[in-house]
This record gives structure tokens, sequence and C-alpha cells, in this order.
């Protein structure tokens, strides 16, 4: 299905709402009171990358960001693989959740691994380095809200079991390098470790241990803190790869 050219009819005039843009038209799967939604940020895989990030799906913000980047570059007459790239930059972990992560990235260590200045230039000049995605690809909704890896439980849901633990596997195969894989939070952290368990995921480096980074978890730096001994050690191993 063509959801540029759906994007493209999208009114130009407005900033988009829940109203605008959680309609049947981008509805992908629907399961009781879970609902998917296509965004168009999560089709460009960055297969030379050497860090993936890794959240439990794109929230809302995101989703907004990304169809409002889509709508401009559209009628810009952009084609639509650089839309795509274009959008996945704008939208990636967008909102105030990208400063804690950009903080969090630099405390542990992973600028320094890469040898660069910031970790913010991962969002910038050196985004090649960079590939962002989640293990429910697209936007998911519980009861009209984002989706937080809990209710329901991913094991327990056939829509979020196969983007979790098939089509996720599948885009890590597609990375040319041994990466860092960064799983941010309980809920992304879990499906990694059960696909590792099971021999599902190339043989990449996780990154265990590493907080969500939503000012709305207020224990982040606590669970931070307490794991970064374990953090540095996953990076330096990774490091020595590079």
């Amino acid at each position: 299905m063509n959801y540029l050219s759906k994007i493209n009819d999208l009114p130009s005039d407005k900033t988009f709402t829940k109203e605008d843009l959680l309609t049947e038209q981008f509805l992908l799967n629907k399961d009781r009171d879970l609902e998917i939604y296509y965004s168009p940020h999560n089709e460009f895989i960055n297969t030379e990358a050497r860090i993936a990030i890794v959240g439990i799906t794109p929230g809302w913000t995101q989703m907004k960001t990304a169809f409002q980047e889509a709508k401009l570059l559209l009628s810009k007459g952009m084609e639509a693989g650089q839309i795509f790239k274009e959008v996945k930059m704008a939208a990636s972990f967008s909102g105030s959740m990208r400063k804690n992560l950009i903080s969090m990235l630099d405390e542990c260590g992973i600028a320094d691994a890469l040898e660069l200045d910031a970790s913010s230039s991962l969002f910038h000049e050196k985004r090649s380095l960079l590939h962002t995605t989640s293990v429910i690809k697209h936007p998911a909704f519980h009861r009209n809200k984002n989706y937080t890896g809990h209710i329901p439980k991913i094991h327990r849901s056939p829509v979020l079991s196969a983007y979790a633990f098939t089509c996720f596997p599948n885009e890590l195969e597609k990375l040319k390098h041994q990466l860092l894989v960064i799983p941010l939070g309980k809920a992304a952290e879990d499906v990694i470790a059960a696909l590792e368990n099971k021999k599902k995921l190339p043989n990449h480096f996780y990154l265990y241990g590493f907080p969500h980074p939503s000012g709305a978890n207020g224990h982040r730096l606590g669970q931070f803190n307490q794991n970064m001994g374990q953090l540095k050690e996953i990076i330096g191993n990774w490091k020595h790869t590079l």
C-alpha cells in the first residue's frame, strides 16, 4: 500500500492531531484494545551502522513528527527513499527523550568509544554510525495511549509477537557490522534477551541494563548509576571490535 500518497493527501496547513493520523487509512493491526498504525520513520534501515538503539515502539510524538516531516518533504518533490531517510533522522526518539538519551550515552562512554566529541553527533553529522528502531516497528497504542510494553504482554499478543519475534530480528540481520545494540528499558530488553537465548539474533553486543530515557521513568538515574560498571564493561568489549 502506498502510504506516502495517503500522507500527501493530508492537509498542509495544520499540525497533525490523533484525529488526523489514528484513522482507518493508517491502521495496520487491531487486537481488542490494541491498535498499531503506520508511520514512515522506521522504513529506512542503515545497514552500515555501528550502533543500534532499540525502543519498544514509536510513541505519538515520534509518529506526529514523522508525518509532519514526510508531508513537508513530499511537498518539495523528494523521492521516497530519501524521504524515509530524512524522516528517520527527524523523528527518531524526538522530543525531550533525545536529550536524556544523549546525556546517558555520553556518560557511559559511547562518544569516547567512537572517538566523537559528543554523542549528540550521532543524531546529526555522524548519523551514518547509528540505526534506530523499535521491537514493535510501528506505533502501538493501548486504549489510545502509547503502548508501554506491559499491557498486553508482548508474548501474549499474536500481533505484537509477530513484530517483536519475527520482524525485528529480521531487521537486525540486515545490518552489516558487529553492533552495539542498546535496548531502551526492560520491555525492549526482555524481547532481545529472549531472542538471544533462542539463538535468533546476530552476534552483536547487547547493552543490557540501560534504562529507558523517558522523563516519566523516575528510576532512570538510579538504575543507570547502579548499572554503570556493567554498561562500561560491555562497551569496552565492543570498542575492541571497531
